[in-house]
C-alpha cells in the first residue's frame, strides 16, 4: 500500500532532495499503471511533490500538476474515503495557478470545488482547518468577490456558489449577498425581468440586516437597498417602495459626514420627490460634489449628470433662464467621458437630447431639436433591442418629433411620433407605470391633432393598465394602482366617445366596458364559470379552478406590513399568476375558448339586452350622449343635442344640493327646485332616449330598461327623470317611472354575470338584519329599525324560513355569517360611503363595521336579493367613478344577483313605508308554498315608490335604486 503524502513537511527542504522525491514518485506511478489499485495515491503523491516545488520556485508547469491532481480525484469520485481529500490537492493547485495567472475561469472552478470541498469537512477537523482558511476557500470568496460584474447566466451562478460558501454567521455573507445583487439587478436592467429586480432586493435587506448600527458597511448597505427600491418604484409605481427608500436614504444620510464624497449624490435622489426648495439644496450638494470630484474621478460623469438634471428641474419650476444653457453644458461635459462602449453612454445621450429639446420650445431654434432627434437615435443604436432603457430613447424620440411637428406642422414628424408614442407603450422590458404615462400621452397627442392613431392610442392604455393591476395582490393595491393614473381617469368615456365620432357603436360598447370597472372585472376573473369548460377538458378546468382559488387566497391575505414579507407575498403572487396566466393560455387553445377571459366583444356583451335594452350614459369631454344595447341587432346612438360635460357638472352639484336641502324641508313641503331638475333630466336626458326605445326599436311600455351610466351621470337620478307638467287636457305628462320599469347595472359584464349565476338556485332562506345601536364612532341609534325588521319579517312568506338577526348578534362576524348562509338578506342600518377609501364603506354593527372589502372576499354564488335600507350604499367613488365601488355593487359581485341600494341618506323613520310597499309586491298574487322570485324586485320597487307618493318626500322615493337582474 502507498500512502499518500498529506503535506509538506514530508519532503525535504533541499532542492536536491525535492528533486530526488519527485523522480522517486514517478517511479512508483510508472508501476502503477491503469486500473492500479494504488494508481491515485501514486499520482497524488507525485503532484504534491511538485506543487512544493512549484511553491519554492523549483518547477514552472503548474498546469501539469493541476491535471495530475484532476486525475486523481477522477479516480476517487463522491463516496470514496479520500475524496475529500483530492478536492482539496486540486483546489489547492488551482489557488496558486490563479495567482500566477489571475485567469477568471480557474478561479470559478475554485468555487465549484469549494463547494463540494466544505460539507465533506466538519468543523474540527484538520481538513477543515486547512482548507477554509485564507489560503483556501477564504480566497476563493476574497478573489471572487473582486471580479468585475457579470450579469450573464455563468457570472450570476457563480455569485450563487460564492454565496453559498457564506452560511450564516460568515464575515463575507453580506458581501456576497451585495454582489448576487449587484449581478442580478443588473441582469434586470438588461431585460426588464421584474423577479431579478425583487431578489435583488431580497439579497440587499439580508445584507443590511446582518450590518446592524455601528457597522463599517452600514451606511453603503442603506444607500444600495435604497437605490432598488427607488428603483423598483420607478419600474413597478408601488408608493411603498419609494417612502422606504427615502427613509432609507435619511439613515444613511446621517451617516455621512458634510464633504463626504457621495453625500450630494445621495441627497439627489432623494430629493427628486420633494419640492422646488429641495431643488435647490440638491443642486447646492452637487456643485459641492463636483468639486470633490476633480477631472479624473471615476465618478466625475455622474456627478456632473445629476447636476444638470438638477439644473433642468429648477428650470422647470422657476422658470430659471440660465439653467437649460448650464445643463446643457454640463450634459456635453458628462457624455465627453463616456466613449463608445461605456455602459451608461446611451443614458448621457438622451438626458442631452432632453436638455435640447426643452431649449427648442423656447427659442426655435432648428439646429437644437436636430440635434436632439440624432442624440436620440444614437442612443439607441447603442442599446439591444430588449434593453429598458430603450423606452426612454423612444420617449425622448417622440417629444422631439412632436415638437417639430407643433412648430413646422410637417406631417411627417406627427406620424414619427405616433410611431415612437407605440414603440414606448409597448418596450417589453419596461415597466407598466412608464409605458402606461407613454400611453396616455399618446392620447392627448393624437385626440389634440386629430390623428388616426386615437383608438389605438385608447386601446393601448387600457390593456396596459389591465396588465399593470393584474400585478397587484391585492385589491386595495389595485385601486391605488389606478388612482395614480389620474389623467386618464376619464378615458373609459373618451375612449367611447372616440369610437362614437368615427361611427363605429360596437368598439365604443366594448371599449367603456373594458375601461370601467377594471376592479370587478379582473378579480371576477378568479370566479368565472367553469361548466362549458369542464365538459371540454376537466384537467384544464380543475387546473384552473385550483390557481384561482390560490391567488384568490393570497389577495385575501396581502395585507402585510413587513416589507421582508410583502416583498415574499408579492414573488409568490407574481409565481402563481404566472402559472394561472399559463393555464388560461393553454384554456385558449381549445376551440370554442379563444376569447377566454378577454375583454368581451360586442356579441358577448349584448347578452346583458336578453330581458330589455341597455341604455349606456357616455359623459365625455368630447361628446355627451348615449348608446341603446337592443335585444338584437346593432346599437343605437342617441345624441343630447344641448348636454355638455359642463352641463352635466352642474346639474350634478345642483342635485346635491338641493338633495340636502330638502332634508331640513317638513314632508307635506314640495320641492320645487328638485322638480326643476328632474324636468331637465326627463327632456334633455332620458326622453330623447325614450322616443328611440319607443319609435326605432319598439320597446313596449312597462318594459324593463337597464341603465349604465358613467362618470357625472352616475351621480345623477336618471331614474327618477319626471316633466313634473299637466298636458293640455289636464292629464299629467308621463314620467320615466310611468313609461318602464326601470333598473342599473355597473357594468354589462356584471348583469351577464348574474343572470348566468341563477341558473343556481338553492333553497330559498331570508334574512333580516338590523343595528339600532351601532358600536362607539359608528353614528347614533336608529330608532326604526327594530319594528323596521319586525315589518319584513310579518311581510315575507313561511316559505322562505325568516330569521332575524340583530342587537349584541348583529355584529360584524355574525352579519357576515348570516350574507353567507341566505339567500335573501334585507339590511338595516347605518351604511357610510369612504370617498377616500371606497373599499372601507361600510354597515355599522354592534361591535365594528362590515366593510365593503369584507364582503367583496366572500363568494356566495346561491345568494339572490338584498334589500339595503341604509344610507349611500349605492354611490360611488368620486376619484374614480367609473369603477362603481359601492356596498350594492360588492354584494352584487359576492353573489347577490338583485339588489336595491340607496344614493344618498335614508331618513329611516319613513323609508319604511316604501320597504312595507315593497314587500307587499313582492308576495303579491303569491300562492301557498310560492316563494318570491327576486326577478319581480325593479317592478315591485317600481311599484312601491309610486304608492307612498302621500306619505314620503320625494327625495326620499327616489334614494332608492334597484340593481341586477
Amino acid at each position: 500500500m502507498i500512502a499518500t503524502i498529506r503535506t509538506a513537511h514530508c519532503l525535504t527542504k533541499t532542492v536536491s532532495h525535492l528533486n530526488d522525491a519527485v523522480k522517486h514518485f514517478q517511479l512508483v506511478l510508472d508501476q502503477c499503471p491503469a486500473g492500479h489499485p494504488d494508481q491515485a495515491a501514486a499520482l497524488t503523491n507525485l503532484a504534491w511533490a511538485r506543487l512544493e516545488g512549484y511553491i519554492r520556485h523549483v518547477f514552472r508547469d503548474i498546469d501539469s500538476i493541476a491535471s495530475l491532481f484532476r486525475i486523481a480525484l477522477e479516480l476517487r469520485p463522491q463516496g470514496h474515503p479520500d475524496n475529500p481529500l483530492s478536492i482539496y490537492h486540486l483546489l489547492k493547485a488551482l489557488i496558486w495557478s490563479y495567482d500566477k495567472k489571475n485567469f477568471t475561469p480557474i478561479i470559478q472552478e475554485c468555487a465549484q470545488l469549494s463547494c463540494k470541498l466544505l460539507p465533506l469537512c466538519p468543523e474540527g477537523t484538520y481538513l477543515h482547518s486547512i482548507a477554509a482558511g485564507a489560503n483556501g476557500v477564504d480566497y476563493v470568496i476574497c478573489e471572487c468577490n473582486n471580479l468585475p460584474k457579470d450579469a450573464s447566466d455563468e457570472g450570476i451562478h457563480l455569485r450563487r456558489v460564492i454565496l453559498e460558501l457564506c452560511p450564516l454567521g460568515n464575515a463575507y455573507r453580506p458581501k456576497a449577498l451585495n454582489k448576487l445583487a449587484q449581478v442580478v439587478e443588473a441582469r434586470f436592467q438588461q431585460r426588464g425581468t421584474i423577479d431579478d429586480l425583487a431578489e435583488s432586493i431580497q439579497h440587499k435587506r439580508e445584507a443590511l440586516s446582518l450590518c446592524p448600527e455601528g457597522h463599517s458597511e452600514r451606511e453603503t448597505y442603506l444607500n444600495n437597498l435604497a437605490y432598488s427600491l427607488w428603483f423598483r418604484f420607478d419600474h413597478q409605481g408601488n408608493s411603498d417602495d419609494v417612502n422606504e427608500a427615502i427613509s432609507l436614504f435619511e439613515e444613511a444620510l446621517r451617516l455621512r459626514p458634510v464633504g463626504h464624497e457621495y453625500r450630494s449624490a445621495l441627497r439627489t435622489r432623494f430629493n427628486q420627490c420633494s419640492d422646488v426648495n429641495d431643488i435647490i439644496r440638491s443642486i447646492s450638494l452637487q456643485r459641492e460634489a463636483l468639486t470633490l470630484r476633480p477631472p479624473g474621478n471615476p465618478y466625475r460623469d455622474s456627478t456632473l449628470n445629476n447636476l444638470a438634471l438638477a439644473l433642468k428641474i429648477r428650470h422647470v419650476k422657476l422658470d430659471a433662464s440660465g439653467d437649460l444653457d448650464e445643463a446643457i453644458n454640463l450634459h456635453r461635459d458628462s457624455l465627453q467621458l463616456m466613449p463608445h462602449g461605456h455602459p451608461r453612454r446611451h443614458q448621457a445621450l438622451y438626458n442631452l437630447s432632453s436638455a435640447l429639446h426643452s431649449r427648442f420650445t423656447q427659442t426655435r431654434k432648428n439646429e437644437d431639436i436636430e440635434e436632439a432627434i440624432r442624440l436620440c437615435q444614437e442612443s439607441l443604436e447603442a442599446l439591444p433591442s430588449l434593453h429598458p432603457d430603450r423606452y426612454f430613447s423612444y420617449m425622448w424620440l417622440q417629444e422631439a418629433h412632436l415638437s417639430r411637428f407643433r412648430v413646422q406642422r410637417n406631417s411627417t414628424d406627427l406620424s414619427l411620433a405616433v410611431e415612437n408614442f407605440r414603440l414606448a407603450s409597448q418596450h417589453p422590458t419596461q415597466g407598466f407605470p412608464e409605458r402606461i404615462k407613454e400611453a396616455i400621452n399618446w392620447t392627448f397627442a393624437a385626440e389634440s391633432h386629430s390623428h388616426s392613431s386615437a383608438l389605438e392610442a385608447y386601446k393601448t392604455f387600457f390593456e396596459l393598465l389591465d396588465r399593470h393591476l393584474a400585478t397587484r395582490y391585492s385589491i386595495v393595491a389595485r385601486r391605488e394602482a389606478a388612482s395614480a393614473f389620474r389623467p386618464a381617469r376619464t378615458f373609459p368615456v373618451d375612449a367611447a366617445s372616440c369610437a362614437m365620432r368615427l361611427d363605429n357603436l360596437r368598439d365604443a360598447i366594448e371599449l367603456v366596458e373594458q375601461g370601467r370597472g377594471q376592479q370587478w372585472s379582473l378579480a371576477s376573473r378568479l370566479r368565472s364559470p367553469l361548466e362549458d369548460l369542464e365538459s371540454t377538458n376537466v384537467n384544464l378546468a380543475h387546473k384552473f379552478s385550483e390557481l384561482s382559488k390560490r391567488l384568490s387566497d393570497a389577495q385575501s391575505s396581502a395585507v402585510n406590513t413587513d416589507r421582508v414579507a410583502a416583498d415574499r407575498a408579492a414573488i409568490h403572487y407574481r409565481r402563481l399568476q404566472k402559472r394561472w396566466g399559463a393555464v388560461v393560455a393553454e384554456i385558449r387553445n381549445l376551440e370554442g375558448f379563444s376569447r377566454f377571459l378577454l375583454p368581451p366583444s360586442y356579441d358577448d356583451l349584448q347578452a346583458s339586452a336578453r330581458h330589455g335594452p341597455v341604455i349606456i350614459l357616455i359623459a365625455s369631454q368630447y361628446s355627451c350622449s348615449a348608446i341603446i344595447v337592443p335585444t338584437s341587432g346593432e346599437p343605437h346612438h342617441v345624441r343630447f343635442l344641448y348636454m355638455t360635460l359642463t352641463h352635466l357638472e352642474k346639474l350634478k352639484n345642483d342635485f346635491a344640493r338641493e338633495i340636502r336641502l330638502a332634508s331640513s324641508m317638513r314632508p307635506e313641503e314640495t320641492r320645487k327646485e328638485l322638480q326643476v331638475l328632474l324636468r331637465v333630466v326627463w327632456d334633455e336626458i332620458m326622453l330623447p332616449i325614450v322616443i328611440v326605445l319607443q319609435r326605432d326599436l319598439r320597446v313596449k311600455s312597462g318594459s324593463r330598461i337597464w341603465l349604465c351610466p358613467t362618470a357625472t351621470f352616475t351621480s345623477i337620478p336618471l331614474h327618477a327623470a319626471h316633466p313634473f307638467r299637466t298636458k293640455a287636457d289636464g292629464r299629467r305628462e308621463l314620467c320615466l317611472e310611468d313609461v318602464y320599469i326601470c333598473s342599473y347595472t355597473p357594468t354589462l359584464s356584471a348583469l351577464i354575470r348574474s343572470r348566468q349565476m341563477m341558473k343556481k338556485r338553492a333553497t330559498p332562506s331570508f334574512v333580516a338584519i338590523g343595528q339600532s345601536l351601532p358600536g362607539a364612532g359608528q353614528g347614533e341609534a336608529l330608532l326604526a329599525v327594530d319594528s323596521e325588521l319586525e315589518l319584513v319579517r310579518k311581510l315575507v312568506p313561511t316559505t322562505v324560513d325568516p330569521t332575524t338577526l340583530s342587537g349584541n348578534d348583529a355584529t360584524r362576524a355574525g352579519a357576515l355569517d348570516a350574507l353567507q348562509r341566505n339567500t335573501w338578506v334585507h339590511l338595516a342600518c347605518h351604511g357610510k360611503q369612504d370617498r377616500e377609501q371606497p373599499y372601507h364603506s361600510r354597515f355599522a354593527m354592534r361591535d365594528k363595521p362590515l366593510t365593503l372589502l369584507d364582503i367583496m372576499e366572500k363568494d356566495i354564488p346561491h345568494a339572490e336579493f338584498a334589500f339595503l335600507s341604509a344610507c349611500h350604499t349605492a354611490v360611488g367613488d368620486e376619484k374614480t367613478p367609473d369603477e362603481a365601488i359601492h356596498l350594492a355593487a360588492a354584494l352584487q359581485f359576492s353573489g347577490f344577483k338583485s339588489v336595491i341600494g340607496t344614493l344618498w341618506v335614508v331618513d329611516d323613520a319613513v323609508a319604511k313605508h316604501v320597504v312595507e310597499a315593497f314587500y307587499k309586491n313582492m308576495v303579491k298574487d303569491l300562492r301557498d308554498g310560492d316563494v318570491m322570485d327576486c326577478k319581480k324586485a325593479a317592478w315591485a320597487l317600481n311599484r312601491a315608490t309610486n304608492t307612498v307618493k302621500t306619505k314620503v318626500p320625494l327625495e326620499q322615493r327616489m334614494v332608492f335604486v334597484h340593481i341586477g337582474v
